[in-house]
């Protein structure tokens, strides 16, 4: 199958198991090494000192030693925001270090925790760009078009492209072909998972829109702390687990609190995501969990 078709159906994930698409059906398959693969982390929150997580530190680390003992090393790791839980300088350091260890190119987007009281000025110095001067930036890889959104400046009524970004995708996108697969990243999700918790993107209609002529639309969140999944169309929609600690499911009590878990439980809920592509264009896709 091709990467096309791959990426319009990349979503059988599991608990860890390893899946692929044969005849266009899902089948438990061996991990197998490929000639392109990304990793997916979200939602670190260093800083954070509740009892959901009593070393916040511990689980993202192990994520990275993970991450870098992967048997085929990922062409790049995207972090998909809230690096930090309080946007201190000394986290934002802490978290480079950490993050090094994955040995490979970092894509690091901002969680509304990465912005607190300096509107991201401590997070772009230590993740900033050169080539995306307001934040938002695109690129390709392996003939697969990726675009890396920001959708937690708007920290009121949280989850907001805004009129700037939405003219840059839109030119972004005109001068690609229609059969070019497209990978977005942000943080907040970009279909409606549950909008009174602030759990959507008040314009995303307007940019998905955009990409109604492509074939293949895949895009990955996370702010939610766990896997949530939509197709809408041609668009195939997945929140990531964090490495922190995990959030209750939509519309579970009052407000989006973290949940306190016994130690071998919250092992379950945390975790990070690998995305495989075989010579032969399978697709092996795969939620982990630290157990």
């Amino acid at each position: 199958m091709d990467r096309k078709r791959f990426l319009s159906c990349a979503g059988w994930f599991g608990m860890g198991l390893g899946w692929t698409l044969a005849g266009g059906l899902p089948v438990l398959a061996e991990a197998k090494p490929g000639e392109f693969s990304f990793v997916q982390i979200s939602d670190s929150h260093l800083g954070f000192t509740g009892t959901a997580n009593a070393d916040v530190e511990v689980t993202f680390r192990e994520a990275l030693a993970r991450i870098a003992a992967l048997p085929q090393r990922p062409d790049f790791v995207v972090h998909t925001g809230d690096v930090t839980h309080l946007s201190k300088p000394e986290q934002f350091a802490l978290a480079r270090d950490i993050l090094a260890q994955a040995k490979t190119e970092l894509i690091v987007l901002p969680g509304e925790h990465d912005l607190i009281g300096d509107k991201g000025a401590a997070f772009f110095q230590a993740f900033g760009r050169r080539d995306a001067a307001d934040g938002w930036f695109s690129f390709e890889n392996n003939g697969v078009h990726f675009v890396t959104l920001i959708n937690v400046r708007a920290f009121e009524g949280m989850g907001k492209l805004g009129a700037d970004q939405l003219a840059w995708f839109e030119r972004d996108l005109a001068h690609l072909s229609s059969d070019m697969p497209l990978v977005l990243f942000a943080h907040v999700p970009l279909f409606a998972v549950y909008p009174a918790w602030g759990w959507s993107t008040a314009d995303a209609t307007a940019a998905m829109a955009m990409t109604k002529r492509f074939a293949s639309v895949t895009v990955l969140n996370g702010h939610i702390h766990q896997i949530q999944q939509s197709v809408e169309g041609n668009a195939r929609f997945y929140t990531a687990r964090g490495t922190a600690y995990p959030l209750p499911a939509p519309g579970q009590g009052d407000h989006p609190a973290p949940v306190t878990l016994a130690a071998a439980e919250l092992r379950r809920v945390l975790g990070y995501r690998t995305v495989e592509i075989a010579p032969v264009g399978d697709a092996r896709v795969s939620d982990t969990p630290f157990a």
